[in-house]
């Protein structure tokens, strides 16, 4: 039995906030794909969630935050993943790697792959959003190093500094798949999401092995 299904089920109190806070990320994504980022207020979102500002700012600190959540969630399920993964002697590239793909399994069925191919559509014509991801990703990585450092042994005096490779490593992985899965025309499904982090993390090796061979 997972960690997820052997959980307790969700208080009345928590299921209705995270249906509000659902209701929050499908309005304003839906007002943003139709308006425009820059196109849609803050009361005006509120407005057609019909919730106060008061009670948006209890979900999220900004618009940028809410157009983001669906990949921003992804992430927050990694780390969560990340305190309860085995320390079985895995390189930690794969070991995140791994972590990452669970994470991935343990989004909602309901949407959430749309929702995150609505976020990045978004994101590809808002410079806002992307800044907010660059600081929510260096945030996200300094969490991750320090779980990293508190539950496995970090031998040498290089150990954090390949901690953090590793993990700036897996954002830029998971970063090209996302972007491949984002292109393509069709199947954009959770499963095939991971089939592309792991198939871009297969190419790396031959990356790294590349040379600058001077042209013909």
């Amino acid at each position: 039995m997972t960690a997820e299904t052997s959980s307790p089920s969700p208080s009345l109190r928590e299921r209705k906030k995270l249906r509000t806070r659902q209701v929050l990320i499908d309005t304003a994504l839906d007002l943003f794909g139709a308006h425009g980022f820059d196109g849609v207020t803050l009361d005006a979102l509120c407005d057609a969630a019909e919730v106060s500002k008061r009670t948006f700012f209890r979900y999220f600190d900004s618009k940028e935050d809410v157009a983001m959540a669906p990949t921003q969630d992804l992430w927050v399920a990694f780390l969560d993943v990340l305190e309860t993964c085995p320390a079985d002697g895995r390189g930690l590239l794969p070991l995140f790697e791994d972590a990452l793909a669970e994470a991935v399994g343990r989004m909602p069925a309901d949407g959430w792959a749309g929702r995150v191919l609505t976020s990045r559509h978004l994101a590809a014509r808002t410079p806002s959003m992307d800044a907010h991801g660059l600081a929510f990703c260096d945030r996200t990585t300094r969490s991750a190093l320090a779980v990293t450092e508190r539950r496995f042994a970090l031998p040498g005096p290089g150990g954090q500094l390949h901690a953090r490779l590793a993990l700036d490593l897996l954002v830029v992985l998971f970063h090209r798949a996302l972007d491949a899965w984002v292109a393509q025309p069709a199947g954009h499904t959770p499963e095939d999401l991971v089939r592309r982090l792991r198939a871009t993390a297969a190419e790396l090796p031959s990356a790294l092995a590349a040379t600058a061979e001077p042209r013909a």
